[in-house]
């Protein structure tokens, strides 16, 4: 995180002049860092110990941090296509992390509600993320009036660093949560 705070502070996120931009950095950092995590020994642990509902539980975290992000379009800080009033639609996978953890929980949701949901939840992250890199300044997809580059300042370059990591890790643990619980029934 403080490599982060560093990186945004300095202006080094967004000197899009270069080739290529040192953001593209942070964002193949996070998908690598993403599966390391997924698949190292945590990643077997927390796959294997955790009960299902709760890898789908931790992922209600979207709801209030698009709650937020939304409020920030509204404050001016961020481009609406990054807001659920654009093109983001992933709140839904927080509010239904909370709808479908309880079914899990209670044993009216099995394996394949749950893998459903972790493909859905995870589409609608790359939508996210793709929509974000195209409103950079090196793509300008959404025009000039419509950059995103408030994730390329402090605090919230830990939007894609801490956030969409930690989102990223979760659906591939429960993709590694939902392939263990099959095997242990074969």
């Amino acid at each position: 995180m403080a490599v982060t705070w560093i990186a945004a502070a300095s202006g080094v996120l967004a000197d899009f002049a270069r080739t290529p931009p040192p953001f593209a950095f942070l964002v193949l950092a996070v998908i690598v860092l993403a599966f390391v995590i997924a698949f190292s020994r945590l990643g077997t642990r927390l796959s294997t110990y955790l009960p299902l509902w709760v890898l789908v539980a931790v992922q209600g975290f979207r709801f209030p941090l698009e709650l937020a992000m939304h409020a920030m379009y509204e404050r001016g800080v961020m481009p609406i296509q990054m807001s659920y009033s654009g093109r983001n639609f992933d709140i839904l996978t927080g509010v239904t992390a909370l709808v479908v953890a309880p079914l899990v929980w209670s044993g009216r949701g099995g394996r394949w509600l749950v893998s459903a949901w972790n493909v859905v939840g995870l589409a609608l992250l790359m939508n996210v993320v793709t929509v974000a890199i195209l409103g950079t300044p090196r793509f300008q997809y959404f025009g000039r009036e419509h950059l995103n580059v408030w994730v390329m300042q402090p605090p919230f370059v830990w939007l894609p660093a801490v956030m969409v990591l930690a989102a990223l890790a979760g659906h591939l643990l429960i993709f590694r949560a939902v392939v263990r619980r099959r095997k242990d029934l074969l």
